[in-house]
């Protein structure tokens, strides 16, 4: 387990929200070829520095490995928070070949910014260089957080970056389906069908007290966790090894998926987010997010990527 009390920007554990619904999960491949093809335009890494105004988004389509019935609009937006003075997420993605990833660092001094940036980095350059290749996404997206691991762990092991690691929420476009793969808190949700569901399971203490039975999910509010409330019990960078969750779900024009960091989930309960969705417009929903995160404490930084299914 990964104690984040153990420096000095440690973040307490995000508020449960509603019941986790079950998602059919990816299948993820495990052999992967040597070679990853030639080298890919470069990928789109979205600066964390807090943003005053959301930028203005194209409205442009995602097109790998996909019918042009659908097409994914993008937007996204991190900020420091009210208490931090450095901002460790990081978020980024890549349009052409449809990946989109947030990270939220953790580590002394600045070893969290080093951790999530280069988790953001290597996952995008890697899934890009799969391309070319007939590789499953789901095996692409494997390997990408598997390399990811492996840079950031190597990098970990000594000097001011030693015991550095990051959280990683990825979405990758696989035709009609958007394949999620998760390690340590940082959440996906998607809002479709007029529900909004949490996709990902986080890789937290009290959730494993959830999971093996020792306290029900409506208790878990009001259990006292005896310093416990940081734990995280997986992570990127923090081990050779790494164990990420895969999730698939079906994309449907409307169908909006939100990637986002323990910042906001902490301060908002699924069907508060649902709510802040349906009532904003594209250009204005991570912004909405954050201030109301803000307001009600934002005591960390906070990171938000929205995903909005259109017809092409």
């Amino acid at each position: 387990m990964i104690d984040e009390n153990s420096n000095p920007l440690a973040e307490p554990a995000p508020s449960p929200g509603s019941a986790h619904e079950t998602i059919p999960a990816a299948t993820p491949a495990h052999d992967l070829p040597q070679s990853l093809g030639e080298t890919m335009p470069e990928p789109h890494l979205e600066s964390t520095n807090p943003a005053a105004a959301l930028p203005d988004v194209p409205l442009t389509s995602s097109p790998v490995n996909s019918p042009a019935s659908i097409r994914l609009a993008v937007s996204v937006l991190s900020d420091v928070g009210r208490v931090r003075t450095n901002n460790e997420d990081a978020c980024g993605y890549d349009e052409p070949h449809g990946i989109y990833v947030v990270c939220d660092g953790m580590g002394g001094m600045a070893s969290g910014e080093v951790a999530s940036a280069m988790a953001v980095t290597t996952i995008l350059e890697t899934f890009a260089r799969s391309a070319p290749s007939t590789v499953p996404v789901s095996a692409r997206l494997l390997q990408a957080i598997t390399t990811a691991n492996t840079d950031v762990w190597e990098k970990g092991q000594v000097g001011v970056n030693k015991g550095m690691g990051t959280t990683a929420v990825v979405a990758a476009r696989d035709g009609e389906r958007l394949i999620v793969g998760n390690v340590g808190d940082s959440r996906a949700y998607i809002l479709q069908d007029d529900q909004c569901i949490q996709l990902t399971v986080d890789h937290s203490y009290l959730n494993e007290l959830i999971r093996n039975g020792t306290i029900k999910i409506e208790d878990a509010q009001h259990v006292d966790l005896q310093g416990m409330e940081s734990v995280i019990t997986r992570a990127v960078g923090v081990s050779a090894d790494i164990e990420p969750d895969f999730f698939s779900i079906e994309l449907k024009p409307g169908s909006a998926i939100l990637l986002a960091t323990d910042g906001l989930t902490r301060y908002l309960l699924q069907d508060e987010i649902a709510s802040i969705l349906r009532a904003s417009t594209m250009e204005t929903a991570c912004a909405n997010l954050i201030s109301v995160a803000k307001q009600r404490g934002g005591q960390d930084n906070i990171t938000c990527l929205l995903l909005v299914a259109l017809p092409a």
